[in-house]
């Protein structure tokens, strides 16, 4: 036998340990130990495992980790969100937007494909005024709303977004009562399922009106669905949008 034979019986027997120990491990760590884990899981806590899914009439409806757009005046609206083109869970992310920031104060327009100038960002500024007109919060403001609002009595966003912007004299509005950060504000995530009690109780004189209850019997609904701080001191109290939104429809149907 040749000294080049030998030389690979040595090279053989020096891998051959590392392509058993691989096996081994990928089987362990990438198969059985997975395996385990979820049936466990399963096990222990399924809903949390299945994805934490709520499901009314045999439907799912979402996920109570997962923030979603409810929009409709009947509803409780979720705090804004920067993920993709809003509560995006395949494009989880933030603004990156720095508190100085002249785009996240007071927003950006841009012009669309057929030359219509539309909004880009909307900006805190302008969610103030959404928040507080929704919502039915008094305000002060340099120049009328009134003077921003279509012929169909819509706020023109790409209007108030250039006031906003407008380098010497610049819209202020302030509201009279403070409007709470989730309120105007994205997550780090743009999927928090959560708003502030704060932010709830504000909500609720318009959410109300549109179910023709009293503003009362919509906050007794809020306390069941607030979560305390874990542990109680890490975090704040926070109430889940989605949850309280499902008891709103079950307790207090909107009208058709």
């Amino acid at each position: 036998m040749g000294p080049g034979r030998i030389k690979e019986q040595d090279m053989l027997k020096e891998l051959g340990p590392g392509f058993r120990l691989t096996l081994i491990f990928t089987v362990l760590t990438g198969l059985l130990y997975p395996a385990v884990m979820t049936g466990v899981s399963e096990l222990v806590f399924p809903k949390q495992a299945n994805g934490s899914l709520v499901t009314v009439g045999g439907k799912v409806v979402g996920s109570s980790l997962i923030g979603q757009p409810f929009a409709k005046a009947e509803y409780f609206h979720p705090r804004p969100s920067a993920a993709g083109s809003g509560y995006d869970a395949t494009a989880s992310s933030g603004s990156n937007l720095g508190p100085t920031s002249a785009k996240l104060l007071h927003g950006t327009t841009k012009m669309d494909d057929k030359n219509n100038e539309i909004v880009d960002f909307d900006g805190i500024g302008l969610r103030i005024v959404h928040y507080c007109i929704d919502n039915d919060i008094p305000y002060q403001s340099s120049i009328p709303i009134d003077q921003f609002k279509d012929s169909h009595g819509d706020l023109d966003e790409v209007k108030l977004i250039k006031a906003f912007n407008d380098d010497k004299s610049p819209l202020a509005f302030t509201p009279k009562t403070p409007i709470p950060q989730d309120a105007v504000t994205a997550s780090a995530s743009g999927l928090d399922p959560h708003i502030s009690p704060t932010n709830a109780d504000l909500q609720a004189g318009r959410v109300a009106k549109a179910r023709g209850i009293s503003a009362d019997q919509v906050k007794q609904l809020i306390p069941q669905f607030t979560d305390r701080a874990d542990l109680g001191f890490l975090g704040e109290p926070r109430v889940n949008v989605l949850m309280l939104n499902v008891a709103l429809d079950q307790h207090f149907p909107a009208s058709k």
